[in-house]
């Protein structure tokens, strides 16, 4: 059965409870298939087990947070999303033609049957600020690129997050690229297979995404490329650093003995996507 989030955002857990980790998160529109459920398991209510149509990834979800669809339903929506506009502000809030209610909507959220300030799913209009929203994927320059971050400084690192009150290394770069038409897998370990390898950082371009990994050769992090010399990214939270063929400069842990800043990851690879 396929369903849809209605939502801002909706987690899902690695197990089916509340206290459960946070793997990923759904966005107001998007839709899933519903592999698994859970009824009143060890006492924590109904639960459905879903996987994601954008990037395959696998949670449970409570099942008051998504809405099951009819074939119909789903086929005609599915078609919709391909004309779909995008929300490039990490926050803006829609309001329901049907009761008035507003419902944040976070960056990357697609606006299906969009038409000027209008957007409309399964048969529920919304109102919408047009100037947040682009009806088609912006060209990744540099300068939109540092258009659309600059508003995304300073969100806090959340695991499993990929929304503006909260993301993860991955989930910060899934959004961003998705803003310029770029669909990414949701965790480093899978984006880092995307794209073509640049071999130089001299060689790079803004946008292009780059890799770190651990001792182990595991990748552990990513970020995007605003130039050779600066990475943007979520470590902590999302922010702008220096970076050359070594990795991450941070001046955040400049001291007397390191006064230019010490290396908090190493570089593994820059692919372009």
């Amino acid at each position: 059965m396929k369903a849809i989030s209605l939502h801002s955002i909706v987690p899902l857990r690695a197990e089916a409870r509340e206290g459960s980790e946070q793997e990923t998160q759904m966005l107001f529109g998007e839709l899933c298939e519903i592999t698994d459920e859970l009824k009143n398991g060890a006492g924590y209510g109904h639960w459905y087990r879903v996987r994601l149509e954008e990037d395959g990834q696998e949670g449970w979800v409570d099942a008051k947070m998504i809405t099951p669809m009819t074939d119909k339903e789903y086929l005609a929506y599915r078609e919709e999303l391909k004309s779909a506009a995008i929300v490039v502000y990490p926050m803006v809030y829609a309001v329901s033609e049907n009761n008035g209610q507003t419902i944040p909507l976070t960056a990357g959220t697609r606006l299906t049957k969009y038409t000027e300030g209008r957007f409309e799913v399964l048969g529920v209009g919304f109102r919408i600020d047009a100037a947040m929203v682009e009806t088609k994927p912006m060209e990744l320059t540099q300068p939109n690129l540092l258009q659309v971050i600059r508003f995304f400084l300073n969100v806090p690192y959340l695991w499993g997050g990929k929304n503006a009150l909260g993301m993860d290394c991955s989930g910060f770069c899934q959004i961003i690229m998705s803003i310029f038409g770029k669909s990414l897998p949701r965790n480093a370990s899978e984006q880092i297979c995307c794209g073509n390898p640049v071999t130089r950082l001299e060689d790079a371009q803004a946008g292009d995404l780059v890799f770190f990994d651990h001792k182990d050769k595991k990748i552990s992090h990513v970020g995007i490329l605003l130039d050779h010399e600066r990475v943007v990214h979520c470590s902590g939270r999302v922010k702008v650093e220096k970076i050359d063929h070594k990795g991450i400069l941070s001046v955040e842990f400049a001291d007397n003995t390191h006064p230019d800043g010490q290396y908090t990851h190493h570089t593994a690879a820059i692919r372009r996507v």
